[in-house]
């Protein structure tokens, strides 16, 4: 009898279409071995799960509520096998600031920042000149895939770009770190392997990442000393290990002046068409098929 596994996409974030996509990509890869079914938690989820009595939840949502432990505290009081991280490696990984902490205490090198909250902005000018100085990355604190992420050069840009973060309770604004934009993909306890990406946008943003037509160019293999390659796999791993964090992640760094600078870590990356993970697995002879195969092999609860 095949297992029954529901995939979950959608749902309530900004990165809804996005989560869509790689949820499609993985029914398809997988619907000829497990008996599938798709859920927006948006929509009927209790009913859904009730009906269909799922014995994996393969979780393909991206952003609030379903990479920020949400979801996966749900699953664990449901008492059902889940893909990807758990509860507390899930908030941790989506709070930029909680992550920071965690990656500064344990000396990963991670651009200086400052969080605030919203109605506080009028304060953030006098920090950034005493703290960071421009150009600076607004950020909120707690949304993916890059989505109202903003280069400042100059006070009138920082102005201009806060009236479009209104909807956001904290912003995170982090020292901006030129050079180049490697991504290192994490497999269970293994170095999977990295990805350098060169935007024709100013960085590799929501358009830079999803749509083709941004023309964003993924080099693989990565143009590095054996040495460097290494020791940014090396920080990925451990990046990883120090926020307990279970089956595929992807850490995103900035490479400057001789040293590797982690971003943010994501534990649910995207697994459409474009995504990095999947290109990555590819080059180390792992199709999307056996990758995906793998996550639910690898899908667990009491994480």
């Amino acid at each position: 009898m095949r297992r029954k596994v529901l995939v979950l996409g959608g749902g309530y974030s900004k990165e809804r279409p996005i989560s869509i996509k790689s949820a499609k990509a993985v029914i398809n890869s997988i619907k000829k071995k497990y008996k599938v079914k798709f859920c927006d938690p948006s929509n009927n989820f209790f009913e859904t799960i009730k009906k269909f009595k799922p014995n994996i939840v393969f979780n393909a949502l991206h952003g609030r509520f379903g990479e920020d432990g949400y979801i996966q505290s749900i699953l664990e009081t449901l008492g059902i096998k889940y893909t990807h991280s758990g509860v507390i490696s899930s908030m941790s990984a989506m709070d930029k600031e909680i992550s920071k902490k965690i990656f500064i205490k344990n000396k990963i090198l991670t651009p200086k920042y400052i969080k605030l909250t919203i109605d506080k902005k009028n304060q953030l000018l006098k920090k950034i000149e005493n703290y960071l100085d421009f150009p600076v990355v607004i950020k909120p604190l707690n949304e993916g895939s890059s989505l109202d992420v903003f280069i400042c050069n100059n006070k009138l840009s920082l102005s201009s770009n806060l009236k479009k973060m209104k909807n956001y309770n904290e912003i995170l604004v982090e020292k901006f770190i030129p050079g180049r934009e490697i991504q290192v993909a994490i497999m269970g306890k293994k170095k999977l392997g990295a990805i350098e990406l060169k935007p024709k946008r100013k960085f590799y943003d929501y358009k830079a990442k999803y749509n083709s037509k941004a023309k964003t160019q993924h080099i693989i293999p990565v143009n590095l000393s054996k040495k460097n390659y290494e020791k940014i796999c090396n920080i990925a791993l451990k990046a990883h290990n120090l926020l307990k964090c279970r089956g595929i992640t992807r850490s995103d760094f900035k490479f400057y002046k001789n040293k590797f600078y982690l971003l943010e870590l994501n534990t649910q990356p995207g697994m459409t068409d474009l995504s990095l993970v999947p290109e990555i697995a590819a080059y180390k002879g792992i199709n999307f098929k056996s990758l995906i195969d793998w996550m639910i092999k690898d899908a667990s609860k009491n994480k």
